[in-house]
């Protein structure tokens, strides 16, 4: 997210945050940021972070996840042609891809506290005007502005990441995964419920609520104090790490808080300079697979579901009845949900949380990149396994195997992406690579709704091929974030 020189890479492995504390001149002692984290320890104000970020993690889901409940309803309203409905979500994700990019580079610049406010702002406000939309083309431009400013609420992670201690980040980061399980639920439940009753319009309306009460919650969220150590606001960065040592009711190392060598804000050029390059290509094709391979599956759901049926009744691949001869052959199918897809909905997004604590295991004991290589390869596996001529049940069990491995494989490269990177370029790295994940997920819905009907094996074969590189990129990984504290400068 040319090679470098074999000791470069060595000496960034082996980098760490942890310097030995010097006397000044005038013998007084000083700290770093990264050592205050550390002694300041894990207490109430992280606890609090973490349900604030999570909650920002809520509706985040609730806004990505909206598409694939709504999608059936303005499908019928606009009679929408299958390229047409996967060019929502390809939309959407577009906005997001070309606003991840800026809006890094502008939170390296001015703050995460501030793009990530901002960002809550922008969505809350076209997820709002999306509910009024006249015309198809109006929901597909208003969804991608939405898609724009859901890219910032990434900073939200890189400001509970930078006030991690080192030997937490393993352990908490992992759990957010929670709150995108509860995001994804809340809106499905609620999709059971609206969407039958007074319409998908309202749906977006009440999915919009969660994102603009979190806006009264960020006067608790403090600016990242390794941001201000990096922009030379020592002051600012003492009293955030004052404030949580009162919460938390630890001290404060002794000593003045040291400033770092100055360094410029993250530029696009430091992410492929050769201290970097290996690592960033490698991170960018794993985010790519990976969200490729997520949202692959959410869409694909249905198309498996049906597929199954089909198989397991040893019944013909495609057969018309006569009743519904008329509406199989239009191009444009109106299939409502009904209850028995809101329960497979639920069941397969509950899968999400399955792994996490293997997950968590796994990062700490194995590593970083051992652990999302295993995954991937597992992801990779069920992807072929859903060709297997099974029961209903038994395709629920393949489903909901896939979303607890994609969702774990998302756990670890957004830990190790946060922590391979200095402060003064997170943000920057953060960003780019979220805008490289949203090209998988623009090219998922064309292999799921496109592809797959046209080769069902050809769809899973690629997506399978996708995520055995992602596995072979993670493994030769140049460097293992495991222990390692978070650098301050390139």
């Amino acid at each position: 997210m040319a090679t470098a020189p074999e000791e470069a890479e060595n000496a960034i492995g082996l980098e760490e945050i942890h310097t030995e504390r010097k006397e000044s001149p005038k013998g007084q002692k000083t700290f770093t940021v990264e050592e205050a984290v550390e002694t300041i320890g894990f207490g109430r104000f992280h606890i609090m972070l973490f349900f604030i970020m999570g909650s920002t993690v809520v509706a985040e889901a609730m806004e990505i996840m909206l598409i694939a409940v709504v999608s059936p309803l303005i499908r019928c309203e606009w009679q929408l042609q299958d390229w047409q409905v996967a060019l929502v979500t390809t939309m959407v994700f577009f906005g997001y891809m070309v606003f991840s990019i800026v809006l890094g580079l502008l939170a390296d610049r001015y703050g995460r506290w501030k793009i990530l406010l901002l960002s809550f702002l922008w969505a809350a406000y076209f997820s709002l005007l999306t509910s009024f939309a006249p015309s198809y083309i109006w929901f597909v431009f208003l969804r991608a502005m939405v898609g724009g400013g859901v890219s910032g609420h990434a900073q939200g992670l890189i400001i509970k990441t930078e006030f991690l201690p080192t030997k937490y980040r393993g352990y908490m980061l992992p759990l957010s995964q929670v709150f995108w399980l509860a995001g994804s639920l809340l809106i499905i439940g609620l999709a059971s419920v609206v969407n039958p009753t007074i319409g998908w319009r309202w749906l977006i309306r009440i999915a919009s609520i969660p994102g603009i009460l979190l806006i009264l919650l960020f006067k608790f969220i403090p600016e990242s104090a390794r941001y201000n150590v990096s922009m030379g606001n020592m002051g600012a960065a003492l009293a955030t790490l004052q404030r949580i040592a009162r919460m938390n009711g630890a001290a404060m190392p002794e000593g003045l808080l040291r400033e770092p060598a100055k360094e410029r804000g993250g530029r696009f050029k430091d992410l492929i300079h050769p201290k970097y390059l290996r690592t960033t290509l490698q991170i960018w094709i794993i985010w790519l697979g990976i969200a490729f391979a997520y949202y692959g599956v959410i869409l694909a759901s249905a198309e498996l579901l049906e597929r199954d049926v089909v198989c397991g009744s040893a019944a013909p691949p495609v057969q018309d009845s006569g009743d519904d001869s008329e509406e199989s052959h239009s191009p444009c199918h109106c299939h409502l949900f009904g209850p028995t897809a809101y329960q497979t909905m639920i069941i397969s997004t509950a899968g999400e949380i399955a792994l996490n604590p293997l997950n968590i295991l796994g990062i700490n004991l194995l590593g970083r990149r051992l652990s999302l290589c295993i995954t991937m390869a597992c992801t990779a596996l069920f992807f072929l396994l859903l060709n297997i001529c099974t029961s209903s049940a038994g395709m629920v069990g393949f489903l909901f195997m896939l979303r607890a491995l994609v969702s774990a494989n998302f756990n670890t490269i957004y830990i190790y992406t946060a922590e391979v990177y200095p402060t003064t370029m997170r943000a920057l790295g953060m960003g780019t690579s979220g805008s490289l994940c949203r090209v998988g997920a623009m090219v998922a819905p064309f292999i799921s709704q496109v592809l797959m009907n046209a080769s069902f094996i050809g769809a899973l074969c690629l997506f399978s091929s996708v995520c055995v590189v992602c596995a072979i990129s993670a493994v030769t990984l140049p460097i293992e974030t495991k222990g390692r504290a978070l650098q301050q400068v390139k």
